[in-house]
């Protein structure tokens, strides 16, 4: 794959989803003769003309039908395929549940679900198709990576490593068309480390997803009235970088979580649960939505009611710094 500064630019126009479906996917599957691409009805919407034109034998809709995707996921798994299967986070992630436990967790079979429009980028769509408890349920399931992207870049970086792996992953993907761009040119993607994007001051804001991007403006807000923040990229909530963790206790004072997501069960509770097994650790402030839903609107509109613009985080800071 081409990786270059323009083609970074064009794969965040094409958002998340078209990044993963319409770049990465064709070029996996003309590596990989064992590739299948499952969607519950949803290939326009996440941009697989490009994928079903070169591999029309490689690709199946199994209309709105999605626990029973996750069923033939599972079977051609078995069979010796690398499936990835997609539609909603909030319905593969929800109304799949049992069978992705039963199928997936339990048995280990070689499924990567990939839940589109996470957090709350459907935004006018509503609750029904908002995804904002999806890593809780992911992550509480055995034998499953959770993996949350930040930007396109990182959704096809995501793609990639999945498609050379043979245990089940969740990726989730939540950046629209015109995805923010938090990586600029090429980078060693891990899973399970995070990334330091930003190093600075003793407070570290940690953040996922579309808050990654977020939490960057934030610092520089911040940093312009003389608050400096470090920021890092969770792009990885399981298997959980401890290592790294460490590292950030041990030089901040003060943690702030980031996600666009519910405060219980996501990638904050997953480092304070981590951070409550150590002695001395720093105080955690958690921005996300505070166990509610909001009012539909636009994406935007929703992140007001809950704090997640980067003007609001930046001003959760500074008010936290001053009680502290």
């Amino acid at each position: 794959m081409n990786i270059t500064s323009a083609n970074i630019r064009t794969w965040a126009r094409l958002g998340q989803r078209g990044a993963f479906f319409g770049i990465a996917m064709p070029e996996i599957a003309s590596e990989k003769n064992n590739v299948k691409l499952l969607t519950a009805d949803l290939a326009l919407l996440s941009g697989m003309d490009r994928f079903i034109k070169a591999h029309p034998e490689k690709f199946l809709n199994t209309g709105i039908a999605e626990q029973n995707m996750i069923g033939i996921a599972a079977g051609l798994a078995m069979d010796g395929d690398c499936v990835f299967a997609t539609t909603y986070a909030s319905f593969i992630a929800v109304r799949s549940l049992e069978h992705i436990r039963q199928h997936l967790s339990h048995l280990g079979c070689n499924v990567k679900i990939v839940g589109s429009a996470a957090g709350v980028v459907a935004a006018k769509s509503g609750v029904s198709h908002w995804a904002t408890e999806d890593m809780a349920f992911m992550r509480a399931l055995p034998n499953l990576t959770v993996l949350s992207a930040a930007d396109s870049f990182e959704a096809i970086k995501m793609a990639e490593y999945a498609a050379n792996t043979d245990t089940p992953v969740y990726i989730r993907l939540s950046g629209g068309l015109n995805c923010p761009v938090v990586y600029t040119e090429d980078y060693d993607f891990k899973a399970g480390r995070m990334v330091c994007l930003r190093k600075a001051g003793r407070t570290a804001i940690i953040a996922t997803g579309l808050m990654v991007a977020e939490s960057m403006k934030a610092a520089e807000l911040l940093a312009e009235k003389g608050v400096e923040c470090s920021v890092y990229n969770m792009h990885t909530i399981k298997p959980i970088d401890r290592s790294t963790l460490d590292d950030i206790f041990a030089e901040n004072d003060l943690i702030v979580t980031v996600e666009e997501h519910n405060t219980i069960g996501g990638m904050g509770s997953a480092v304070a649960e981590y951070k409550a097994t150590l002695a001395n650790t720093p105080r955690q402030v958690f921005i996300g939505f505070p166990d509610g839903f909001a009012e539909a609107g636009s994406q935007r509109y929703v992140w007001e009611q809950k704090g997640l613009t980067d003007t609001q985080i930046a001003d959760r800071i500074i008010n936290e710094l001053r009680h502290s």
